[in-house]
């Protein structure tokens, strides 16, 4: 039911009954280590669920040795833990004793393989190890389709993470066909609204300008802007971000004035709620001078051909004009609001989550 501070002061209580009356080592303590820890990475308390991963991980070895599925599940979880806190070697490492645990006693088509194919995937893209996260990805991708079907929401997903490892290697054509097949998939069973069906547009709205398809790009983003005011209000950061993106693809078609609209929206709203030094701030920021900078630009070289076309048509000009460089190319989209949506879904311990992605300069 997502009431995580209540499910944190029951399993406290749980932990300290079974500590008192079974020990430290009994395995319903164990358990009840292992549920508050879960509950503490819902609660992002990550430095508490290591401490707690850590003492379920030994006891499991001590106990219950290498191979078992409990003590390989301890592992993962703690693994799970470590990518929240940064620590991706740490990670990696651990991923990779699950995954090899569970190909030999599980076998590679076994859900639970599948599922550590893609957490260890998932920690490579964080590691900028492309290559291998689209070795895996692609695994993972082919065994959901076989055994669960094209039409699978683990399927779908699968399209979705192996399309983001497209786009981090510049495979964007790629990208871009599984992001409409996800698009699709998602319009017809969650609906339009679904907060995954969002989500896919966004990411193909970005694929779209990584192509310089932007015309394409900025139809979907209106309708990813225009869902995120009406399910999370103006103020809400996805809604920021929304904003944040159409500005971008603005600015790639040219439309500076639409674009700096949307940015001055952006940095009030962000300054006021998450304040002056958050990242999203410092980057409507940036991108919004930049935007003013290309107008100033752009007024300065009418100007000029204004002097020119008035003084060929004999007005007299009693004052020079101080010959200037100015560059009137039209700036990359990454110099004006570098954000994009990544679809980022990491499944640890049978659950899933999204994670939203936000590049700036």
């Amino acid at each position: 039911m997502g009431k995580y501070t209540e499910a944190e002061n029951l399993e406290i209580q749980v932990l300290d009954a079974r500590d008192k009356i079974l020990g430290a080592e009994h395995p319903d303590t164990i358990l009840a280590m292992g549920n508050l820890a879960s509950t503490y990475r819902d609660l992002g308390k990550h430095r508490e669920a290591e401490k707690l991963g850590i003492q379920v991980l030994d006891a499991r070895y001590k106990i219950l040795g290498d191979g078992h599925p409990a003590t390989i599940s301890a592992q993962g979880n703690l693994a799970s833990t470590y990518r929240n806190l940064g620590r991706h070697t740490e990670a990696e490492k651990l991923q990779i004793q699950v995954l090899d645990a569970r190909n030999k006693i599980l076998g590679e088509e076994h859900p639970s393989t599948i599922l550590a194919k893609a957490n260890l995937a998932s920690t490579y893209r964080d590691m900028g190890k492309h290559t291998e996260a689209e070795k895996l990805k692609i695994q993972v991708l082919d065994a959901r389709n076989k055994i669960l079907g094209e039409e699978h929401p683990d399927t779908i997903s699968a399209q979705a993470n192996l399309a983001s490892t497209y786009s981090d290697l510049g495979k964007y054509t790629e990208a871009e066909n599984l992001e409409i097949q996800v698009l699709d998939a998602r319009n017809k069973f969650l609906g339009e609204e679904h907060p995954d069906t969002i989500l896919a547009k966004g990411n193909l709205a970005s694929t779209y300008t990584d192509l310089g398809k932007y015309t394409e790009a900025e139809e979907l983003e209106i309708q990813v802007l225009d869902s995120r005011y009406k399910i999370l209000g103006e103020e809400h950061p996805d809604t920021m971000l929304a904003k944040g993106n159409l500005a971008s693809t603005y600015g790639d078609l040219g439309k500076y004035r639409e674009a700096e609209k949307l940015l001055i929206q952006v940095l009030h709203a962000s300054s006021k709620i998450l304040g002056g030094e958050h990242p999203l701030t410092i980057g409507a920021m940036t991108n919004l001078a930049a935007i003013q900078k290309t107008l100033s630009q752009s007024i300065n070289v009418d100007n000029a051909e204004n002097q020119v076309f008035n003084t060929s048509h004999g007005v007299s000009v009693t004052q020079g004009m101080e010959e200037e460089n100015v560059d009137t190319g039209v700036p990359h989209a990454t110099n004006i609001v570098p954000t994009t949506n990544v679809d980022h879904r990491v499944i640890h311990s049978q659950k899933k989550g999204i994670k939203l992605t936000c590049y700036f300069p």
